[in-house]
């Protein structure tokens, strides 16, 4: 399907309606790599944005195998039966040879897929560092248009860009195994930082007794790290998304959370500072596009970089080389 077969202002209007066929379409349209697609996602988030920002966003991230699609399909039914409208954009692991993605998290959460109240978008996470794809930002816009009022993003799993993840949502989420020990151990110190909350899931049958003790080592952990917020102070809980315990508690402090920065005006502090984050971002990248795809740095490259491979040349002399073509300046930079 062409995502641009509609106009922008078709697309505001069936997004608007709340209509998931044609929101699907746009985050399509918004993370097409041509030209001519961009120029008119941009004309569509333009209209968009003044439907944009109600939402509570929420950052949800963990190891591999600590059962975050079990997580969020009992935790987007315990929304959505509380009468709220949930997004989950899910990233996918894709192959950094093929490019291709397994796309099987929506398989994975049966009932909230199925779910009126719901709209579940799995996207691959192509080479983007941080568990997010490129656009992952934009399409929680359009889910924010539509009328979804939780947008739960799923990273990868802990990379080596997490905070990508907590620079664009209120509250960031990492779902920990029972038994801390030396997991406790191995975990980057920096993602503890960027925790509002650890959930230590898979909390019921003989797990529990773990989970607790796991619950009680993270607290702790918690308490001698720095929080990043003088008006929260990051916990620790022990939930179930397989039998649903804990989300009540989950949910609660979710909210208080959110009450306490919206009180010492953080949040609307924080949403600015990620505006200005995300266009620094989007200069890279467009930057990087456009040095690659200039004649000289195109033509160059292949005998550079071979030069790099056989130790002739310097990666620091190499890339001022590279600059320089691109800025059309000398080495020197006259």
């Amino acid at each position: 399907m062409n995502p641009s077969s509609l106009s922008p202002a078709r697309l505001a209007e069936g997004i608007r309606a709340g209509d998931r066929t044609v929101l699907a379409r746009a985050i399509t349209l918004v993370e097409s790599q041509h030209a001519n697609h961009r120029a008119l996602a941009q004309e569509l988030l333009t209209k968009l944005m003044p439907q944009t920002g109600g939402a509570q966003r929420i950052g949800v991230t963990g190891v591999p195998g600590v059962g975050k699609s079990t997580f969020l399909d009992s935790f987007g039914m315990f929304l959505v039966e509380r009468g709220h409208k949930v997004a989950v954009l899910t990233v996918d692991p894709s192959s950094s040879l093929s490019g291709g993605s397994i796309l099987g998290d929506k398989a994975r959460m049966n009932r909230l897929a199925q779910s009126d109240s719901a709209f579940i978008r799995p996207s691959p996470s192509g080479t983007t560092l941080g568990g997010v794809t490129r656009r992952t930002r934009e399409s929680m816009l359009l889910c924010e248009a539509a009328g979804f009022d939780v947008v739960l993003v799923e990273t990868v799993g802990v990379g080596q860009s997490e905070t990508m993840v907590a620079d664009m949502v209120d509250f960031f989420l990492v779902l920990m195994l029972p038994g801390a020990g030396d997991e406790l151990q191995g975990i980057k110190k920096g993602i503890l930082e960027l925790a509002d909350v650890i959930a230590v899931n898979k909390a019921d049958g003989d797990n529990l007794g773990r989970a607790h003790s796991a619950q009680a080592d993270y607290s702790a952990a918690l308490h001698y790290l720095r929080a990043k917020s003088d008006l929260w102070q990051p916990q620790a809980l022990s939930i179930s998304g397989l039998k649903g315990n804990g989300l009540e508690e989950l949910w609660s402090i979710i909210q208080a959370h959110r009450l306490a920065l919206m009180d010492g005006g953080e949040l609307e502090g924080n949403r600015r500072n990620q505006q200005k984050n995300w266009m620094w971002a989007q200069i890279e990248e467009r930057l990087l596009s456009s040095f690659r795809a200039h004649p000289k740095v195109a033509a160059a490259l292949p005998a550079i970089e071979q030069a790099l491979a056989d130790g002739s040349l310097p990666p620091s002399l190499a890339a001022d080389q590279l600059l320089a073509m691109f800025t059309n300046q000398d080495v020197h930079g006259n």
